[in-house]
């Protein structure tokens, strides 16, 4: 945020039961986070922009191309966000490695997300559980301790719309729905990347962005490396 907004006029969402969101007991699906996202863009009277999504933050900009389509988006970004995090299990091998998904038990996932239940990986990926913790940059120790800081997220409120949020599948409006310049980042350390590279095929005005793991390509690469990242997109966003 502080080095995109030396260039950029900066809005960030934290939505419903998140960051320093209300906590709510209603309104714990997508479609309500990106109405939310609509009705945000309404009143700041944004015309046109530029919209960024990270993980969860992607399928809310998916749900909004899905409800109100690009004629007022510039360009998009979506940051190592699976397709669909369930697998269907008619599906194929190479479905579910472009699909992302992860996941046969959507409940099982939310609790250990939640609840702290015990998670293995035919629960759920374990690749950010393992590397989030990890303070291997001190870009990231940084903006990790100053959010731990000043916001105490509950599980229990995110939890609304985790489940809601695993079993959506944005392939159709990946296929036809994305008409403007994309960038998609993912990194060596992920396990999202082989459904980046579908994303980055299907979509005719898309750029891939991979992270080598010495650039800390895993799911927090824009924190970990933010001096990289703020390149990149600024490099994406003035094409």
């Amino acid at each position: 945020m502080y080095l995109l907004s030396r260039d950029y006029h900066v809005y960030v969402m934290d939505p419903r039961n998140q960051g320093l969101s209300q906590r709510v007991e209603h309104g714990g699906r997508i479609s309500r986070f990106s109405m939310d996202l609509k009705e945000l863009s309404d009143h700041l009277k944004l015309d046109k922009a530029n919209y960024a999504g990270w993980s969860m933050g992607a399928s809310v900009l998916w749900g909004y191309i899905d409800l109100f389509g690009t004629s007022r988006i510039d360009k998009a970004v979506f940051i190592d966000e699976p397709v669909s995090i369930y697998s269907h299990v008619d599906w194929s091998e190479q479905e579910r490695l472009d699909a992302g998904g992860t996941t046969t038990s959507p409940e099982r996932m939310v609790d250990g997300f939640t609840g702290g239940k015990p998670l293995n990986a035919l629960v759920t990926d374990l690749v950010p559980w393992e590397r989030a913790p990890l303070m291997d940059s001190p870009y990231y120790e940084n903006s990790a301790s100053f959010a731990q800081h000043f916001i105490q997220n509950d599980p229990k409120a995110v939890g609304r719309v985790l489940f809601n949020h695993i079993v959506n599948d944005w392939r159709d409006v990946i296929q036809h729905k994305i008409d403007v310049p994309v960038a998609i980042f993912s990194g060596d350390y992920s396990n999202n990347l082989s459904s980046q590279r579908w994303i980055h095929q299907t979509v005719p005005q898309s750029q891939l962005f991979v992270y080598s793991k010495a650039e800390q390509g895993d799911h927090f690469l824009m924190f970990k490396n933010p001096v990289k990242f703020t390149g990149d997109l600024r490099g994406f966003l003035d094409q």
